[in-house]
């Protein structure tokens, strides 16, 4: 049962309940704790009351790092999220505990962000923060509303559709070849995607172990969607991979995600590439392979796509050509 004391100008109410922690709370009127005492002793009765001390005191930039020790390391892609992440850490918005957490304080993250970066980075940026509150409520009983699904999300961008030329791809491998100080993985990992339409997780995850010269194919163990695909292998990969030197370590490539990253835009800039990211290396050659495997059913296996609708995405055919095919 709930008792009261005044202690000074406040009342403060204690709630003794056999099965719950003793709650605590200080108010400026009895009346208002009161209030207090029988909604906290309803909720017990109905068996929904949890306490709040722990997203009191636990901040959000707590609640990333324990995310980030706990969870992450199991998941797909921890290596660039824990990079993400750690930059969330480093905002104000972290300071603020997961109890004191509001929509409008979200909301104004979210703003600040969109003046810095794209819509897109910003929408990712708040489903970590929504997926991370809701394990913590799920896992380990951090008892708060989540203030992120009351936000509004900014609009998302339209899906790209850069797909290079003859030429660009020409003018890209140029600026790839392993001279000088450049990396020598860099060509090899280039013609990979542009001939399998590999993501660049895939190709990095890619071991000699999963690669077959003989039957021509590259098996991926994990993929974004979960399952495990074999991807059929060019004459041209097939020469790639044969020409390439091999590591000691048995990756294919045995470079990292931020690595690869950055020669790439090098060489996007030196060949005077205009808006081309390593992802739309994937655009490409489902564009090109859908010319070979007019079958959706194939190309979709090749590409590991689950539904059309994804694969229309990434799917860019010449109307010149189908002009052409209608006669």
């Amino acid at each position: 049962m709930a008792s009261f004391r005044q202690r000074g100008s406040k009342w403060q109410a204690r709630i003794k309940r056999d099965g719950f922690p003793d709650q605590v709370k200080s108010f400026e009127a009895k009346a208002e704790a009161e209030r207090w005492a029988r909604s906290v002793e309803s909720d017990m009765d109905r068996g929904g009351y949890s306490s709040p001390s722990r997203a009191q005191k636990t901040t959000l930039g707590a609640l990333i790092q324990r995310y980030m020790a706990e969870v992450l390391p199991s998941m797909k892609g921890a290596q660039e999220d824990a990079i993400r992440l750690r930059a969330i850490c480093r905002r104000p918005i972290c300071k603020n505990s997961i109890a004191a957490l509001t929509p409008a304080k979200v909301a104004e993250y979210r703003d600040l962000r969109l003046i810095e970066v794209a819509a897109g980075t910003v929408v990712r940026e708040l489903a970590y923060l929504s997926s991370i509150i809701n394990h913590g409520r799920r896992e380990w009983g951090i008892h708060a509303n989540n203030p992120v699904a009351l936000v509004r999300k900014p609009t998302q961008p339209k899906g790209r559709d850069r797909v290079l030329s003859l030429a660009e791809r020409e003018r890209l491998l140029v600026e790839l070849q392993p001279t000088g100080r450049r990396n020598v993985w860099m060509r090899s990992v280039v013609v990979l995607a542009l001939e399998t339409g590999m993501r660049r997780s895939e190709l990095l995850a890619l071991r000699w172990g999963d690669i077959n010269l003989e039957r021509r194919t590259a098996t991926l163990h994990m993929t974004k969607n979960g399952e495990s695909r074999v991807v059929p292998l060019s004459t041209s990969a097939v020469q790639t991979l044969t020409a390439m030197p091999r590591s000691i370590c048995g990756a294919v490539f045995p470079i990292t995600a931020c690595a690869l990253a950055a020669n790439f835009d090098k060489a996007v800039e030196r060949a005077k590439l205009p808006d081309l990211h390593f992802h739309d290396l994937r655009h490409t050659a489902i564009t090109h392979m859908a010319t070979k495997l007019p079958n959706l059913i194939e190309l979709a296996a090749v590409s590991g796509h689950k539904s059309l609708k994804m694969l229309q995405r990434y799917y860019h055919p010449d109307v010149g050509d189908l002009a052409r095919k209608l006669g």
